[in-house]
């Protein structure tokens, strides 16, 4: 009977852990990885309203919910009394990301030009 017991309740905390943070999605969430090695003090991603702050170097930001992105975006870092911009031309041909868990790592590059890598979470 113990062994029942502990098997039963080892498979309802097994079931309870398996839950998939998909399940409750209400849009693109996008985290940023501070890839550089500076701390960014903000970091907008496509519109001016989303903003990630305080990302030290090789750290994540919490994530922020967009109605929509794309595998690349807008990118304005402020550090110290530096601003750096990455500027997309336009988003022809690019499709919008489906709900999920994103992050966009993004560094800086010797010249000081931002790079974005696009992760799948």
């Amino acid at each position: 009977m113990k062994r029942l017991l502990v098997l039963s309740f080892s498979v309802f905390v097994f079931i309870l852990g398996c839950t998939d943070q998909n399940d409750e999605l209400n849009g693109v969430q996008i985290r940023v990885k501070n890839i550089s090695s500076i701390t960014y003090d903000t970091i907008q991603v496509g519109s001016d309203e989303m903003v990630h702050a305080n990302v030290a170097a090789g750290k994540y930001s919490e994530y922020l919910i967009y109605e929509s992105a794309y595998r690349y975006a807008y990118i304005n870092i402020n550090s110290a009394d530096e601003s750096y911009v990455l500027q997309p031309i336009d988003f022809v041909g690019e499709t919008p990301l489906p709900l999920g868990f994103y992050t966009y790592e993004i560094g800086l590059d010797a010249e000081g030009n931002v790079t974005l890598n696009f992760v799948i979470d």
